[in-house]
């Protein structure tokens, strides 16, 4: 099985606002750059935007180890969703899981891979991060 690198990121200019995801991912020495933005969406659903995108690009099943800066994304998709899951989308409160569909969509292109999840602090010099902050900005100025 390919191992593949993803780097994600979500921006938005107001929350909500005008919105930008944006993808770094790396096989080998091949790396391509994905964006789109959205109008009227908040960073959260953005952030989510950007992994279901990168993993939807996959056309095979493949080792992925997926880089985000955003720990609603890391923890909702490492400890939350489960429960979620068992629970019919619902919180803990009994209400609906805040933007459930993507959380649906993005389970369901990681149920294709063998994931690992990495999260790195944002705006903090990590490289691959800077490239896929930029990349969600120029999602919004594509607008």
């Amino acid at each position: 099985m390919k191992t593949v690198n993803i780097y994600t990121d979500g921006a938005c200019r107001g929350n909500p606002g005008i919105g930008g995801w944006g993808v770094l991912i790396e096989f080998g020495d091949i790396s391509k750059e994905h964006f789109g933005g959205e109008n009227n969406t908040t960073n959260n659903k953005m952030e989510l935007k950007a992994a279901i995108e990168g993993l939807k690009l996959l056309k095979e099943p493949c080792n992925v180890n997926l880089t985000t800066d955003s720990k609603y994304v890391m923890q909702g998709i490492t400890s939350w969703i489960d429960k979620w899951k068992k629970n019919n989308w619902k919180n803990a409160s009994k209400k609906d899981v805040k933007n459930k569909d993507l959380w649906i969509e993005l389970d369901k292109y990681a149920a294709k891979h063998n994931v690992k999840w990495h999260w790195v602090k944002g705006h903090a010099g990590h490289e691959k991060n800077e490239i896929a902050d930029a990349l969600a900005n120029k999602g919004i100025d594509s607008l």
